[in-house]
């Protein structure tokens, strides 16, 4: 089973990159993280709480999970997109085990959570 996801949440940990061979074709570099997606909704005083939300395991390929563990921190508020699945396993007591993940292809920060931004220098090819 597998969907499309989109969300706004929360890293609960700083992201952790590892490489893994990927089926024979060389060595890939996954960013690995947790974010919790909240369900805020006006409270009636102006403001909002949270109305129950979800954790859920993200991983990210490639050059872009690079740049997620250079510039995300522990409380980074993320949109991500990408595709979740839903993987099952046996745990150490031989007993099956099922957990939601997402495949991230895209992550942006929360610019409510930004102080301030430095662009990268636009290379110009001859």
């Amino acid at each position: 089973m597998s969907s499309e996801f989109n969300g706004i949440g929360n890293l609960g940990v700083i992201p952790k990159l590892t490489s893994v061979d990927v089926l024979g074709n060389g060595a890939r570099n996954v960013a690995n993280m947790r974010i919790y997606f909240d369900r805020q909704v006006p409270d009636g005083d102006n403001g909002f709480k949270d109305k129950g939300g979800f954790w859920l395991t993200v991983d990210m390929w490639g050059f872009r999970a690079e740049e997620a563990v250079r510039l995300l921190n522990k409380g980074s508020r993320v949109f991500v997109k990408g595709i979740l699945r839903q993987e099952s396993w046996n745990d150490d007591k031989g007993e099956e085990r099922t957990e939601m993940r997402l495949t991230a292809d895209y992550f942006s920060i929360d610019t409510l959570c930004i102080d301030s931004v430095i662009y990268k220098s636009k290379t110009v090819s001859s």
